[in-house]
């Protein structure tokens, strides 16, 4: 029994060496071809050639050090949104603007409790995409990224996706959250406008997420994807800014609380059915080429809410406290930063009755679908 035991993981490490051997020599492979064609060449070329070629190290360094280095990264990060003096409310006599409260949907602004302080959702929003694309480099949008590996997708390969698939993912959060910055919160529904500062920042964070300084469809030069991403900084901030002044509207009602958290459960419904199918229809363990950026995406995803979610607990204390939805965010919060606890150095999507090789997709699946029962929950309580 014992040496059957044996003989199997023997076979199974053996195998495992002589798919990673024959991985490597066909990467090597056009490599030493290379080799042996410049050896055959003159000096002049030889030095214009290895010009190049070091040019070409320096490049992929240079994506190496930025697709395996991820800083600022920290699963903590939303402790520095919850109640500070700094979000307090002002004595400051309000003009038109700063922080409406209210129970009633129907209750004019000029009736309603006005505040005059920053935005918390709208300041991790920011330091969100501060974090994306000044913090670490925007991976989506650089030229080695989009070229792959040999003309093949990233994504398809195990390597150098798994930032680029976070990032995006908090992306996808940021995106989730500006929308709704520009059509509720940043407005007295019915009432206003839309904010200025608010519909130019959600339309840079719309941006395409793979556009480098050249392309050839269309034919030219371009603006490239962090570009878009770094002024939106700058229009929430004005946003902030102005909103301290009075000079601005955050309507921070139960039922605006309602809509925000309903597209928050449904976005990250989504991202459990993209987990779920490729859970239930691959099983190829640590071979499987796709699990990773999967993962990765939705971690990013439930990173990025963390923050916003803790954020919108501050701005909407008020609501908070009067629905006695303190215990419930409490578990919300709670789930949130358990799913960040899950760090796998390596991805693995096998079966979920497997013993050797774990279903890393289906465990954070449970974990996102435990956040969106709680965000239900959050629901309707604010519905009732």
């Amino acid at each position: 029994m014992l040496n059957s035991i044996v003989n199997f993981f023997t076979a199974t490490f053996r195998a495992i060496g002589r798919g990673i051997g024959l991985g490597i020599a066909f990467m090597l492979r056009p490599f030493v071809w290379l080799g042996r064609w410049f050896a055959q060449r003159g000096i002049l070329l030889k030095v214009l050639l290895g010009l190049i070629l070091v040019g070409f190290l320096a490049l992929y360094g240079y994506f190496f050090w930025n697709t395996q280095v991820w800083s600022g990264f920290d699963t903590n990060y939303a402790d520095r949104y919850e109640h500070t003096s700094d979000t307090g409310l002002s004595n400051a006599k309000p003009s038109g603007g700063g922080i409406i409260t209210g129970e009633s949907e129907t209750q004019d602004a000029e009736t309603a409790t006005q505040t005059c302080r920053k935005s918390m959702v709208v300041e991790s929003t920011a330091d969100l995409v501060d974090f994306n694309v000044n913090e670490n480099a925007w991976i989506s949008s650089m030229l080695l990224y989009k070229l792959g590996l040999f003309g093949l997708p990233w994504e398809s390969t195990p390597f150098f996706d798994n930032k680029a698939a976070f990032q995006r993912g908090v992306h996808q959060a940021v995106r989730r959250t500006a929308i709704e910055l520009v059509d509720t919160l940043g407005r007295v529904r019915g009432t206003s406008q839309i904010d200025k500062d608010l519909q130019s920042a959600r339309g840079a964070l719309q941006f395409d997420e793979t556009t480098w300084y050249f392309s050839f469809s269309p034919f030219g030069p371009k603006t490239p994807t962090p570009s878009f991403y770094r002024s939106a900084i700058k229009d929430l901030h004005k946003f902030n800014d102005r909103l301290k002044k009075c000079e601005a509207v955050f309507d921070v009602r139960a039922d605006n609380l309602l809509q925000f958290v309903d597209r928050i459960a449904k976005d990250i419904g989504a991202t459990s059915a993209i987990l779920r199918e490729r859970s239930e229809n691959y099983s190829s363990g640590w071979f499987d080429p796709r699990a990773d950026d999967r993962f990765w995406f939705a971690y990013g995803q439930l990173y990025a809410y963390y923050g916003i979610l803790t954020a919108a607990r501050t701005d909407f204390a008020d609501v908070i406290e009067e629905r006695r939805l303190t215990a419930l965010w409490d578990e919300l919060e709670e789930q949130l930063r358990a799913s960040l606890r899950i760090q796998p150095a390596i991805i693995s999507n096998g079966a979920e009755d497997g013993w050797l090789m774990p279903s890393h997709l289906a465990t954070l699946g449970f974990y996102v679908l435990r956040v969106r029962s709680n965000l239900v929950e959050v629901r309707l309580v604010l519905d009732r």
